[in-house]
């Protein structure tokens, strides 16, 4: 399992969570009731998770009130990410990483 960065960026309009994956970056407004964004930064962060199981885990500075609801959050995320994640290689859906790939190779002979 591979551990990813989640922090929390702070803007005087909007504050968003931002999760460090395999991909790209994910961003959950958090000063919007917006279920959808939720949605779909789930959705993303479920086809990345193809690509390996991953965990985040929250640096910030600051514990205020966008800190523990992120802590939170994150705590719940990572435990359905492991529950996902066993049922994607139950069902054969994990992408094999390359090095592994070129590991299971057979030599070919020169």
């Amino acid at each position: 399992m591979e551990t990813k960065t989640a922090t929390i960026k702070r803007q005087t309009d909007q504050s968003k969570l931002v999760l460090q994956g395999h991909t790209g970056n994910f961003e959950i407004i958090l000063t919007e009731d917006n279920p959808n964004n939720i949605k779909s930064v789930f959705n993303l962060i479920l086809k990345d998770l193809k690509n390996g199981l991953i965990q985040f885990e929250l640096t910030d500075d600051k514990e205020d009130m966008y800190y523990h609801i992120c802590k939170e959050y994150i705590k719940q995320l990572n435990a359905e990410m492991v529950t996902i994640y066993e049922e994607l290689e139950r069902y054969d859906l994990v992408v094999e990483e390359k090095e592994e790939s070129a590991n299971n190779q057979i030599a070919r002979p020169e």
